[in-house]
């Protein structure tokens, strides 16, 4: 959804699961955008243009209609679905989405992601990470089972609804496979990846 007259500018790397829950926020709330594609693997988050943005060098980077940029990927996907459909009413619940996104930040990403990174986009073989690739694919696949359990008898992360916690985690653990993680071991998990991709306003990671 993108276009000359849209509100945000997204500057994002498609392959980034990070870059894809604000794309995914920003359809599922129906939030026009315009999208500025960096690619990080030839540095273009370390030009003075891109420092000048976002001196962390990182993406995504958003552009908010003030002119005022927000990095990081859950503070500005925060930003964006406050007070929305993307966020559950109860006090309790909305602290249950941050503790999934503290989640995804701490046990999924570091794991899940990195392995992903290594392998699909930067194309190491796994006998040059050596252990290192074995410890990040056993904490990931606890990350993934804590996950499974979580979402056992549940349709999705937090109460009975699609939510931000949704977004989150699902943005790295549909691309697991790419580092190769087995989701076959994990069936609540690919229900759940399932009834993701099937709502309304989805799109795939590598859509602008």
């Amino acid at each position: 959804m993108t276009g000359e007259n849209a509100g945000y500018t997204l500057y994002d790397y498609l392959p980034s699961g990070n870059g894809y829950k604000v794309r995914l926020t920003l359809r599922h709330l129906g939030l026009p955008y315009e999208l500025v594609e960096v690619d990080i693997l030839k540095g273009g988050t370390r030009t003075p243009e891109f420092l000048a943005l976002n001196p962390i060098g990182r993406i995504p980077a958003l552009k908010l209609p003030d002119g005022v940029f927000l990095a990081e990927s859950h503070a500005i996907i925060w930003y964006l679905a406050e007070s929305s459909v993307l966020m559950p009413a109860s006090r309790l619940e909305r602290a249950r989405v941050l503790s999934w996104l503290s989640f995804e930040q701490y046990e999924l990403e570091p794991n899940v992601a990195t392995v992903r990174f290594w392998l699909a986009l930067l194309h190491k073989q796994p006998a040059e990470l050596g252990e290192k690739l074995t410890e990040k694919q056993e904490k990931g696949n606890r990350a993934l089972a804590v996950l499974d359990e979580a979402l056992k008898g549940k349709p999705f992360l937090v109460g009975s609804r699609f939510s931000l916690a949704d977004i989150s985690l699902y943005a790295y653990t549909h691309v697991a496979g790419e580092g190769g993680f087995d989701l076959k071991h994990y069936p609540n998990v690919l229900a759940w990846l399932k009834r993701v991709a099937a709502l309304p306003n989805h799109s795939p990671i590598t859509a602008r």
